[in-house]
């Protein structure tokens, strides 16, 4: 069991606070995620976990205990770097079976762990070679390994994929979920890629400038975000964000954008929209559909644009659009072929629409 708890962690370079009064809960068995752009301090909080930085103010806990001052080797835990951190003239073997031998383990009882683990991760046949005769992916395998042979009660990772390619992140990703799925630990991965993030974790935390966002699941991340950085961060492609302005008419609410173009708002229980408020429209590409047209939804929502960059990714194409002088993402499912400067329908799923404060950027819609 690891349960890990941030109260009032606060952190400081000199007189630079660059960690602000976090506080969060992780459950046993979690898989949470930080993210964030770079500098957003993610990195930073998991080494105070880790007991690689001090803590200026405030505690953190496993499972009820204060580690503050407890030593790193200490603390129970595994941290797996962006860097593999190997030794060169040690084999795979001896680089996983470090730890364990400084911990003066009996050999026995490493070599079993060590085998064990390397079958698991398919490194059985790599045991008596050098990181230098590896391949990315194999060293982080390695990396991984060293830390799975220690069995922690928290895994720790930075960044594990961020020296790999596209083709390799994907395959390591599924490998570290499955991880997750054989060992009773907790997780906490730190990264700055939105997609690794929605692929891996039980829950979010986004991260900007040292304050937490928002923490949720994936799902609750890119259906409910509580401001425009978190709606503009989480998905691919971003959420459109636009500044318009609301406008009321009789008893019909619209937003209107300085082109003239105007979208109906739909009545929404316990939302206070005032006239000429000052606001930024979100709706994700997804919910602009070209070229549909689906009779359930009002006239209204369907609209007139200008193909001006088409992005096709072969199951999709992302379209950028000017609509009346407003300028969105659309995305198309399927292998439909779409031409620049071609003027087609777009279907906005308006009951999908959020709308922001233009001020505090947080949602109000």
């Amino acid at each position: 069991m690891a349960e890990l708890t941030f109260k009032n962690v606060i952190k400081k370079y000199g007189k630079i606070e660059v960690i602000h009064k976090i506080n969060l809960d992780i459950k046993n068995k979690e898989f949470l995620v930080l993210v964030g752009p770079s500098g957003c301090g993610k990195s930073t909080l998991l080494r105070m976990v880790a007991g690689l930085e001090e803590i200026s103010h405030g505690t953190i806990s496993i499972n009820d205990k204060i580690v503050n001052d407890i030593a790193p080797k200490d603390r129970g835990l595994a941290m797996v770097f962006q860097n593999y951190a190997l030794y060169p003239h040690m084999n795979v073997f001896n680089n996983m079976a470090f730890g364990l031998q400084i911990g003066k383990t009996p050999k026995n009882q490493i070599k079993q762990r060590v085998e064990e683990v390397a079958l698991i991760l398919g490194l059985e046949d790599f045991l008596k070679r050098r990181p230098h005769e590896l391949s990315g992916g194999q060293r982080q395998r390695v990396a991984m390994g060293r830390a799975m042979v220690r069995k922690p009660s928290i895994f720790l990772f930075d960044e594990p994929l961020s020296n790999l390619d596209a083709k390799l992140r994907i395959q390591m990703r599924a490998e570290i979920k499955m991880l997750h799925q054989r060992v009773d630990s907790t997780i906490i991965y730190v990264t700055h890629d939105q997609v690794e993030a929605m692929t891996l974790a039980d829950r979010i935390v986004v991260l900007r400038d040292g304050y937490i966002e928002q923490v949720g699941t994936p799902l609750e991340l890119f259906s409910k975000p509580v401001n425009t950085f978190v709606a503009g961060f989480i998905g691919t492609p971003p959420m459109n964000l636009v500044e318009c302005k609301v406008s009321k008419q009789d008893k019909n609410t619209f937003i209107q954008f300085e082109s003239g173009l105007k979208l109906p708002v739909p009545e929404k229980n316990g939302t206070k929209l005032t006239d000429n408020q000052k606001v930024v429209l979100g709706l994700r590409a997804e919910e602009i559909a070209p070229g549909a047209v689906d009779t359930s939804f009002p006239e209204e929502w369907i609209f007139e644009g200008m193909i001006m960059v088409v992005e096709p990714l072969g199951n999709e194409t992302h379209l950028h659009m000017d609509i009346n002088g407003v300028k969105i993402m659309s995305k198309s499912e399927g292998k439909k072929i779409f031409k620049p400067n071609e003027k087609i329908k777009l279907h906005m799923n308006l009951n999908e629409m959020h709308l922001f404060d233009a001020k505090t950027t947080e949602v109000i819609y």
